[in-house]
């Protein structure tokens, strides 16, 4: 029989949670959901970017991942520039301390090993550094979960993701691509395994029924300016974007088709708000989802998904709906090899509406089809998905070698 032991075991999540970003926060409630199935025992709390969503949303203590609260304003006036030096060092003190009242930390997965985005190494590079270092420092067990990852141009940046996960008790990563980058930044991935994104281990809605009559399509949409290497031209690249979506969104309309436009993310809003002004047309309504589970519901009742942010793709595959990617990144087309609509793909920076609507409407055309194919590889996802929290049970809450853990009695 397993009991508990008279102090629980005690353990952080860690990361930009509650701070807008849906998909973050899916990966923090499937971690969440694993540890209340099968550890009830543990006592959580979070260091995050927005304590107060997380705190109210998820009913866990949390603290601010920064001591100074404009981390992510652009410093221009002298003194701004002296709160964020200052916090730098603060946070030094700050992480650790959080880290030491733990006996494990996770990171539930994110991309937080890449810069796919626009990124600052002193922004949240930093700040993972630090927690991976105070792991070791502490002797608390850090895990990387599920986390996505990249090659990186930017030589600090770079420095501070390989010094991460070579501090790290445990690395699992999201795809292939992923482990494949850090093998090749210097790091010994030799025990690392690869697993579905933690999203989809979330609850799936019902399935919707298609009337066979051309019906609604969900368009997620994107602040998308290129990545990290691209801040030269991020403008152009989102003028680009922006063209091409609007105007495929405008000749959807015109098809008679209504079209539901949805996000992953608060920087997404001004995207919405020109395309629903451009196309001016009552077909065309905003999502006001809050989660990815309500994000799942709205691509659960419709015929089509296109969509740009990586978990407003993942929502989609995971509710059975055909899906064409408008991919920003490699990872976002190994998504769609591994749930088999590997055809499926628009490059993000280059979206030519003629093009887009081809794919589109030979999406359309295998669409029964495409949603076996999908509730086929849900099936094999699920099973991957309890290997993972199995091999993160073992790795993180061994029975016998932990002054906090469960224990084994008869």
């Amino acid at each position: 029989m397993i009991v508990a032991s008279e102090t629980p075991v005690r353990v952080g999540v860690f990361g930009l949670l509650g701070s807008g970003n849906l998909g973050n926060d899916g990966s923090l409630e499937a971690v969440l959901g694993y540890l209340r199935a099968e550890h009830p025992e543990a006592v959580v709390d979070a260091l995050c970017g927005g304590p107060e969503v997380v705190a109210a949303r998820y009913r866990i203590p949390a603290t601010r991942l920064h001591w100074y609260r404009g981390e992510y304003r652009t410093a221009s006036r002298a003194g701004a520039i002296a709160g964020k030096g200052l916090g730098k060092l603060v946070d030094v003190v700050r992480t650790a301390a959080w880290v030491r009242q733990h006996d494990v930390v996770i990171v539930p997965g994110m991309g937080v090993l890449e810069a796919t985005l626009p990124l600052r190494p002193w922004g949240f590079p930093y700040s993972l550094f630090l927690l991976c270092a105070s792991g070791r420092l502490v002797g608390t067990r850090v895990a990387l979960v599920g986390v996505g990852a990249a090659a990186i141009g930017n030589r600090s940046t770079r420095a501070l993701v390989r010094w991460s996960a070579r501090l790290a008790t445990y690395r699992s990563y999201r795809d292939a691509l992923s482990r494949d980058a850090m093998r090749a930044m210097g790091v010994d991935t030799a025990r690392d395994e690869v697993y579905p994104d933690l999203a989809f281990a979330l609850p799936a809605p019902p399935a919707g029924t298609p009337s066979g009559q051309p019906g609604p399509v969900c368009v997620g949409v994107m602040a998308f300016h290129g990545g990290d290497d691209d801040r030269a031209r991020a403008e152009e690249i989102h003028r680009r974007y922006l063209e091409g979506t609007t105007r495929f969104v405008r000749t959807l309309v015109e098809d008679g088709r209504p079209v539901r436009l949805v996000t992953g993310d608060a920087c997404d809003a001004p995207v919405v708000a020109a395309i629903l002004d451009a196309v001016n047309s009552p077909l065309v309504t905003a999502s006001e989802a809050a989660s990815l589970a309500d994000l799942m519901k709205e691509m659960a009742a419709v015929d089509t998904v296109v969509a740009t942010r990586y978990h407003n793709l993942i929502c989609a595959l995971k509710a059975g709906t055909p899906t064409l990617a408008v991919s920003y990144a490699a990872k976002s087309d190994a998504l769609m090899e591994r749930m088999g609509l590997e055809a499926y793909c628009h490059p993000a920076r280059e979206v030519d509406a003629d093009s887009l609507l081809k794919q589109f409407r030979a999406l359309e055309e295998r669409s029964a089809e495409l949603r076996r194919t999908l509730a086929e590889r849900n099936l094999v996802v699920a099973r991957q998905l309890e290997h993972q929290f199995t091999a993160l049970t073992k790795a993180l809450f061994p029975a016998t070698d932990h002054p906090h853990a469960l224990r084994e009695a008869s």
